[in-house]
């Protein structure tokens, strides 16, 4: 895997699916879009075209890992989706544990004085960016002890 490349990240879930874009060598991380989920179809295009824009070295798949150890139906829709996206697009994909990362955005959404409409609109390509801000800190880390 090349250290550097442009990297796509998702924030999977069953009404809507985030998207952030980073760069592997930069280590960064922005917000791109929201997509409905409930459209497989043109759920699938509107990735596809992503994909294409951006041409990703890798993608990132926020899963959610529950405190009790056992996967949970969203769990399993996630890791489902990103096995489905790795096929479809023949990238290497990442799990990242992704808890907490919907309250990370909003959270930093309010303190940069979104009101409560744009919270709702922006909070799942924002919480994809804290999905791709992690997936940097584990990969410095991991190159740290290397």
């Amino acid at each position: 895997m090349p250290e550097a490349g442009t990297v796509l990240a998702f924030d999977f879930g069953t009404r809507w699916i985030g998207v952030a874009v980073g760069d592997r060598a930069l280590g960064s991380a922005h917000p791109l879009e929201r997509i409905d989920a409930t459209r497989h179809e043109a759920s699938a295009a509107a990735i596809a075209r992503l994909v294409e824009q951006w041409q990703p070295v890798e993608l990132v798949v926020g899963v959610p890992r529950p405190d009790l150890g056992r996967d949970d139906p969203l769990t399993r829709s996630a890791r489902a989706f990103g096995r489905a996206l790795g096929r479809r697009h023949g990238l290497p994909v990442v799990e990242i544990d992704e808890r907490y990362t919907s309250v990370d955005a909003a959270s930093r959404l309010r303190d940069a004085g979104a009101g409560i409409a744009q919270r709702r609109t922006r909070n799942d390509p924002h919480a994809a960016c804290v999905i791709l801000e992690d997936y940097h800190a584990q990969r410095a880390a991991a190159g740290r002890a290397a």
